[in-house]
């Protein structure tokens, strides 16, 4: 490993984008730390700051917000009345949405500038359902056990959420004025359709459109270091498109006793042989190569040459080579696509009259959901495959490095866990910032309760956030903000 110290991330990115080439489509990088280590050590003692998150915390993890649970207005009302007495204008704090299931709670802290574009905070209040049968404990009570809070949402994205108010709160309390508005979001629908959430934000409350960026706290992420190796914090500055696709043939079937050539389960198994095999092309952007070459500085021999090889844009040879063995670094390089259901046949002495497969795509930015078809249609080499969109994606362009948010988070960063290098990501999974993004307001995902490499339980069982870490986020989120925004308290 090497010993020397990175250079500022906004250095790196200067260098990487001299050495690159004018254009590739779209793309992102390294493996998002989205899970949480054990064991977890016990957390000092804790300050106001962090009993007041822990409050809230407690508070939202009690509110059933699944998609069968219907109480996300609860958690977005009750996040509300802690604004409104903690001093918020009722102007300020406003609660909007669709339907009464569905009130998204908008939130302002008013800025110096009112002219200024405004910065977004966002989080989700809406979660995954969990069944008391399968944990063991209730999911929807704060269990604190081993230095851990446990309950359904603690990672996605009730933490973060919670993260948000108390920070917003605090500001509020010790007078800080921003140089431009700050935002609170909490949406209501991230997890199903997104359409009561992000989207109908941005069709019904025109200020959000026009903001200068947004911080979002369901994103990136901790790996933390050791005795050997440093501390990476990830903040997450593009995601992947998702897009379902099915592959179906069919004909006219007959007897199984009479089999035919034009089998329709042997015609799809064919084409999916031939998907197997097949490469997407290597692409790079911004995102891609800054991160490529920052993971170097972290890593020694081998691996640390091959990065360097990727920062440096290599689109063949063993550095890609041994990049495509390893299925993260291979994600990271290219579009790709997997199948990831198969049905076929009606009866099992007839021949299958339809077969059919459903692929799954993660697409760099960039390449339109449609490229991906025609190429899926190519690749399967059988007029007889028919290749269809189940879905459409919204496109989700990569956000800028912009160097004056990633050095104010490398620093922060560096703050919180000392010797962390911070990198920026691309994450396969997607968020409410596409929405965004598709509206050029840059995203940049900074995990508001931290998840860390070993053990991710967000969407699953027993799903829990070390408190050691929560606490650190909450405090990282406060300085950040303040960091980026300008420190004008009033005394």
């Amino acid at each position: 490993m090497s010993s020397t110290r990175p250079r500022p991330l906004a250095a790196v990115i200067t260098v990487v984008l001299r050495a690159a080439s004018a254009a590739s489509a779209a793309a992102v990088t390294a493996t998002a730390a989205h899970a949480q280590s054990a064991p977890q050590a016990a957390p000092p003692a804790m300050t106001a700051h962090d009993s007041l998150a822990r409050d809230l915390l407690r508070e939202l993890i009690a509110i059933n917000s699944t998609a069968s649970g219907a109480q996300m207005s609860r958690a977005t009302q009750g996040m509300a009345a802690r604004l409104r007495a903690a001093g918020f204008a009722e102007g300020d704090v406003q609660l909007a949405g669709p339907d009464a299931t569905h009130l998204n709670l908008v939130a302002t802290l008013r800025g110096r500038d009112p002219s200024a574009k405004p910065v977004l905070l966002m989080a989700h209040v809406d979660v995954v359902e969990a069944l008391r049968t399968d944990w063991t404990m209730d999911p929807f009570t704060l269990n604190e056990r081993d230095g851990y809070y446990y309950g359904r949402g603690t990672t996605d994205n009730k933490g973060g959420a919670a993260i948000i108010i108390a920070n917003m709160i605090r500001w509020k309390r010790e007078g800080f004025v921003p140089s431009r508005d700050v935002i609170a979001i909490l949406t209501t629908d991230e997890e199903t359709s997104q359409e009561a959430g992000i989207h109908w934000l941005l069709t019904n409350i025109p200020r959000l459109k026009d903001a200068e960026y947004a911080l979002n706290t369901d994103a990136g992420g901790l790996k933390e270091g050791d005795g050997k190796n440093r501390p990476r914090f990830f903040i997450q500055s593009s995601e992947k498109l998702y897009q379902t696709y099915t592959l179906d043939v069919t004909n006219r079937g007959g007897h199984s006793s009479i089999p035919r050539p034009d089998n329709a389960i042997y015609t799809l198994a064919r084409a999916l042989a031939r998907l197997e095999t097949y490469r997407f092309p290597v692409m790079y952007n911004e995102v891609t190569r800054a991160s490529f070459a920052r993971s170097a500085t972290v890593e020694s021999g081998q691996m640390a040459a091959d990065l360097r090889a990727l920062a440096g844009g290599a689109t063949r040879g063993p550095a890609v080579e041994r990049a495509f063995r390893d299925p993260a670094l291979n994600g990271n390089l290219r579009t790709t696509c997997v199948a990831t259901m198969l049905s076929g046949g009606h009866a099992e002495n007839a021949l299958p009259q339809k077969a059919t497969a459903t692929v799954n795509c993660r697409i760099f930015p960039g390449v339109s959901a449609q490229q991906v078809q025609a190429t899926l249609q190519r690749v399967v080499a059988d007029t007889a495959v028919h290749v269809t969109l189940a879905l459409g994606s919204v496109p989700s362009p990569a956000s800028p490095l912009r160097p004056d948010v990633m050095g104010v988070v490398e620093r922060t960063a560096a703050e919180m866990w000392p010797r962390a290098v911070t990198i920026p990501i691309m994450e396969n999974g997607a968020t409410d910032g596409l929405y965004l993004r598709n509206l050029n307001v840059p995203v940049y995902g900074v995990s508001g309760p931290l998840y860390v490499q070993g053990d991710d339980r967000a969407h699953g069982r027993d799903e829990r956030v070390g408190i050691q870490n929560f606490n650190a986020s909450r405090e990282l989120w406060y300085r950040m903000v303040k960091g980026l925004l300008g420190d004008a308290t009033r005394m």
